[in-house]
């Protein structure tokens, strides 16, 4: 009998969270199926970015609302190591209703969109805004629903190329979980320093690595998600501290706020955050493969375990680390872009569970409606370009 996450497809049903389990579960084919659209669109994707990502003037802006946003978060600080042009992750949600605090009409920009739907409308009033803000705009959509609105503009504008992640990847369940990581491993692929052998060899170790752990984690995920926590606490470094975002926002959404959650940096964290910590507190600590940056997470690794205020406190690290509540990868090698799959692999499961653990369905955590799939309610305003040259925007 086929499972998901070590449930059989009939208790998933009537328990509201069959769609969530399969979509977590085939992370790893969707992955490989990825490999095989990037190597079958290699030649169209280069002949539109190879001439940008030449360009040392480009503007590389990372978008998107709520976990489309994350994508970003996670993705910006590893693009940007050996590159020249400048990569920021800015969410829709900010360029739409502050377009004038973040746009410049006078450098280059390559808007990266990505969409679960593709019918956002702050993702399509963000594409609008930069094309009218920005001299020489250029669009990659990066989305998982080929019937989207990012989909029809790409159809019509030169300036624009869209790559359709795998079909199964456009979740029909309220969380993002294969859409996030889909949509992660196309942006360290297509913007990365990489050769087409040496990405289809990340992949694929990669998807063997998380297929393991998806299997051998997951009594242990389900005994973690028992624990009577009651706020949780991601943290980590660089790009960590945006798939802890993530990661925080998967617990937040699948419990239903129950769950209350926060995330930050390794350093940042000392910072008032910290008091965030009580008797009530799972913390969940990803540690950079990195020499250096580990150095920081270790120190506050220590300086936790040392004040023993958390409820539990789980360590997840490629490589071995002495405390029971660690959960190791073994050596992936890869460094730390490509760990960002099996971390919030880890994190997407554990959301699952705790969902399931406090008598939700993971599928709909909200069935009263106040929060959607796609966000429901937005008014979009027409901007107009009234400004002075010197506040960076376009003159009419």
């Amino acid at each position: 009998m086929t499972t998901f996450l070590g449930y059989n497809r009939e208790w998933l049903e009537q328990h509201n969270g069959i769609h969530t389990a399969k979509e977590i579960s085939h992370q790893p084919m969707l992955w490989r199926e990825l490999s095989t659209i990037l190597q079958q669109q290699f030649q169209s994707v280069s002949e539109f970015l190879s001439p940008l990502l030449e360009r040392p003037d480009l503007r590389i802006i990372l978008t998107g609302a709520g976990t489309s946003a994350f994508v970003g978060d996670s993705a910006a600080p590893f693009i940007q190591t050996g590159n020249k042009y400048r990569v920021e992750s800015i969410p829709t949600t900010s360029l739409v209703s502050n377009p004038t605090q973040y746009l410049d009409a006078n450098r280059p920009t390559l808007l990266v969109s990505y969409a679960r739907s593709g019918n956002s409308p702050e993702s399509v009033a963000a594409v609008k805004l930069v094309d009218q803000f920005v001299s020489e705009s250029y669009h990659l959509f990066l989305t998982c629903n080929q019937e989207g609105a990012l989909s029809g503009i790409a159809e019509n504008s030169p300036n624009a190329y869209c790559m359709h992640m795998p079909e199964k990847s456009n979740d029909k369940s309220f969380a993002m979980t294969s859409s996030f990581s889909c949509m992660l491993m196309a942006t360290l692929t297509l913007l990365g320093n990489e050769t087409p052998t040496e990405w289809h060899n990340q992949i694929e170790a990669t998807a063997q690595l998380c297929e393991n752990k998806l299997e051998q984690w997951s009594g242990s995920i389900k005994h973690l998600a028992t624990v009577p926590y009651q706020r949780l606490i991601v943290l980590g470094s660089g790009g960590f501290t945006g798939l802890a975002r993530e990661a925080s926002l998967k617990s937040l959404e699948l419990s239903a706020g129950k769950v209350m959650t926060i995330f930050d940096s390794s350093l940042g964290f000392r910072h008032g955050p910290k008091f965030t910590i009580n008797e009530q507190a799972l913390v969940i600590q990803m540690l950079s493969s990195d020499e250096y940056t580990r150095q920081y997470d270790i120190d506050l690794y220590s300086e936790l375990h040392n004040d023993q205020q958390t409820l539990r406190h789980i360590i997840l690290s490629e490589s071995a680390i002495n405390d029971a509540d660690a959960f190791e990868l073994g050596y992936l090698g890869l460094g730390d872009a490509w760990l960002c799959f099996p971390y919030i692999a880890f994190c997407q499961m554990l959301a699952f569970e705790k969902s399931l653990q406090l008598g939700l369905g993971p599928d709909n955590p909200c069935p009263t409606g106040e929060v959607n799939r796609v966000v429901q309610g937005v008014s979009i305003y027409p901007f107009k370009t009234n400004y002075i040259e010197a506040s960076g925007s376009i003159q009419d």
